[in-house]
């Protein structure tokens, strides 16, 4: 850990803010607020999605579809976004997966029609979970390359990388710090977070390699993020489904991201992205464009930006969908993804090399 005097002998150093003497971690009381309104907001949901009942249909074929159908019907948050952007046609959607159905049909062949039916909304948070499988939709990713070889990876992190809990970081031999966050499923603390960025106090910037993280815990992406800036910021909002109706929903809140009280990065930052940056990676990207000195380099996240929730059908199976939507500052909804400041594709040319197109451009653009 940094001690005082460390942290008074590298005062004269701009590059960084030190962070005060060490103390137990405690949020800003705005912080606790934040999350406070979160908590709220999902109870708030769980409370709606509570009053369906499954015994309101019949444990059959049918009994079960329309059982789904009326809760995605009521509850999930993008079905008229989703009508606008993509031309999803809820009701059609019914009447042609309901025509699949028979009565004597098997528990897989009704998983299959069911998973396919969530399938329509394209939304990597809406998941049929069963005793036997898990319906998923994977077309977020799906058309996109992937922008990332582990392999080229590893070469780059070498063999004497350091390790805080689930963050890699090193710096390389241009005097470029290299940090991969590959999840935020996995937690790390303030007193990680702070030894990373002192420890790569003496590079010229920093890549931040988020390819290929699928999310995890918002909170640990806000932790992150807060990092990367001296004063409060208004990120985007939240909203909230406030009846049955598509478009039924609160007044969206504000959500702000609040600079650490421990060291903080004051170089440029060049964030690498790909199409599997999803959910709390999503939103940390979004939070990260609002930042001073940041890039966002690479390909289109992947969205997934509605906070999920579950229910329940009439024969036990249980359905995860997507029912508070998020949006950036400028209130957009980042659902469907978040475009990079500079599009960069990983090519073929450069991995016959060994080489990492993203990091590669990264390190050119932060030499500068």
């Amino acid at each position: 850990m940094i001690d005082k005097k460390s942290h008074k002998a590298h005062k004269a150093n701009k590059t960084y803010r030190p962070n005060r003497p060490h103390k137990p971690y405690w949020p800003h009381f705005s912080f606790i607020i934040y999350y406070f309104s979160l908590f709220t907001l999902s109870f708030f949901t769980l409370t709606l999605s509570s009053c369906f009942q499954a015994e309101d249909f019949e444990d059959t074929p049918e009994g079960n579809m329309e059982a789904l159908w009326t809760i995605i019907d009521e509850h999930y948050c993008f079905l008229d976004y989703k009508r606008e952007a993509i031309g999803l046609d809820w009701n059609e959607v019914r009447g042609r997966y309901r025509a699949r159905l028979s009565d004597d049909m098997t528990k897989a062949q009704l998983f299959e029609v069911l998973a396919e039916m969530l399938s329509e909304l394209r939304d990597g948070h809406v998941n049929l979970y069963t005793p036997a499988d898990v319906g998923r939709n994977w077309s977020w990713y799906e058309d996109f390359p992937p922008n990332f070889y582990q392999d080229l990876q590893d070469a780059y992190l070498g063999t004497d990388y350091k390790i805080a809990s689930s963050l890699k970081y090193r710096i390389l031999d241009d005097n470029i710090g290299y940090l991969v966050c590959s999840s935020f499923a996995s937690g790390f603390g303030e007193g990680n977070l702070d030894e990373v960025f002192y420890g790569l106090r003496s590079c010229n910037g920093l890549i931040l390699d988020l390819r290929n993280n699928t999310g995890g815990d918002l909170t640990l992406a806000d932790r992150l993020a807060q990092h990367f800036t001296n004063e409060r910021r208004l990120v985007g909002y939240i909203s909230h489904k406030t009846g049955k109706g598509h478009n039924d929903f609160s007044t969206p809140k504000e959500q702000y991201l609040e600079p650490s009280e421990g060291v903080r990065w004051q170089k440029r930052v060049v964030v690498l992205t790909n199409r599997r940056c999803y959910s709390a990676a999503n939103t940390f990207v979004r939070d990260m464009k609002r930042c001073p000195q940041v890039t966002v380099l690479g390909d289109q996240t992947g969205g997934g930006s509605g906070m999920p929730f579950s229910s329940e059908l009439p024969n036990g199976w249980s359905v995860r969908f997507s029912a508070c939507p998020m949006y950036d500052a400028d209130m957009n909804h980042i659902e469907f993804g978040i475009q990079p400041d500079i599009v960069v594709s990983l090519t073929d040319e450069d991995r016959a090399r060994g080489l990492d197109t993203l990091i590669e451009a990264a390190r050119q653009l932060l030499l500068q």
